[in-house]
């Protein structure tokens, strides 16, 4: 007979590439996930698995396997929370992906307000700001920030990107306000440094339509953006971040708005905030509560795009 928890361990290494991760998302010890794969494996009769050093693969015949039986489970899943979870009562875990920066400053807030209403369910927060497959970490929700990759993901918008630039009354009145985005070369530019090399800001003013990339210099650059958003707010250097990141620093007036007559960015094109899940996934109460709750919080007008604080320019 197949052992269950044996599929479901097996399952989690494959989709991570680690004895070690699995072991850590089911709170055992790494030598129970290698034993239980091991007689998963010598039940089937068929190699699963190459084992390195430091991580481990899947064999032609685990590749297939793996994906046969993982919307198995995950439809298991599902139906076992269903008898468990009434419609108007979602529990269970609810698991999330999101971008450092924006779950700090936004998702902590929606999910506090959401597991308020309904708190039969937990919450397992990921944040990162590497590219992650939602289906391989088995994440409910994923919020992508950008351009999304064709997939068979459900994708739903949530909220355009606004950038602003931004500085401290205290740098401004020491170091002058830049009136265009060519003055900038002159000023102390706090730029973020990803994974994707430093960012460019680009500007676009309505007249022209065209955006223009500019490579500015500062005294700091981080892979942190609230890192950055702390050195601004301090006096430091002049910062461009969206305002789902800056909104409380521009409302307390720690910041002033610059260059408002342009729109800018750092890449060329308009970006969205997604959110991201499967349809199996959007079948579950959890998750449905979940998206219907982003729905009616964020609106046509996310709380962090108050137009009393952050007036946009017109779009081209």
């Amino acid at each position: 007979m197949m052992d269950l928890n044996a599929l479901r361990t097996f399952e989690r290494v494959a989709a991570t590439g680690s004895f070690t991760a699995a072991a850590r998302h089911f709170h055992m010890a790494v030598s129970s996930v290698s034993r239980q794969v091991g007689a998963l494996e010598k039940s089937l009769g068929i190699r699963l698995l190459y084992r390195h050093t430091r991580a481990v693969t899947l064999t032609e015949a685990g590749q297939q396997y793996y994906e046969q039986i993982r919307g198995t489970l995950e439809q298991l899943d599902q139906a076992t929370e269903a008898l468990k979870s009434p419609p108007r009562a979602p529990s269970g875990t609810l698991h999330i992906n999101s971008p450092v920066a924006f779950g700090r400053h936004q998702v902590v807030p929606l999910l506090r307000g959401f597991q308020t209403r309904y708190p039969d369910v937990r919450a397992e927060l990921l944040l990162t700001d590497a590219l992650t497959d939602p289906v391989r970490e088995g994440s409910d929700i994923t919020f992508r920030v950008g351009q999304l990759a064709d997939s068979s993901l459900i994708a739903r918008p949530l909220a355009p990107m606004h950038y602003v630039v931004a500085a401290a009354p205290a740098y401004l009145l020491e170091h002058g306000t830049p009136k265009t985005p060519e003055a900038l070369k002159d000023h102390d530019c706090l730029l973020y440094q990803g994974q994707m090399g430093r960012q460019r800001w680009y500007f676009e003013h309505p007249e022209s339509r065209e955006p223009v990339a500019y490579e500015l210099t500062g005294s700091l650059y981080s892979n942190d953006a609230d890192s950055l958003l702390q050195a601004a707010i301090l006096g430091q250097g002049i910062v461009l971040f969206p305002t789902w990141l800056m909104n409380e620093s521009l409302a307390s007036k720690q910041l002033v708005r610059l260059l408002s007559t342009w729109r800018c960015e750092v890449v060329p094109e308009r970006r969205m905030i997604h959110v991201l899940t499967t349809d199996g996934r959007l079948r579950t109460p959890k998750v449905a509560a979940f998206m219907n709750y982003l729905q009616e919080t964020i609106g046509d007008t996310p709380p962090w795009d108050d137009r009393q604080h952050f007036e946009t320019p017109p779009l081209s």
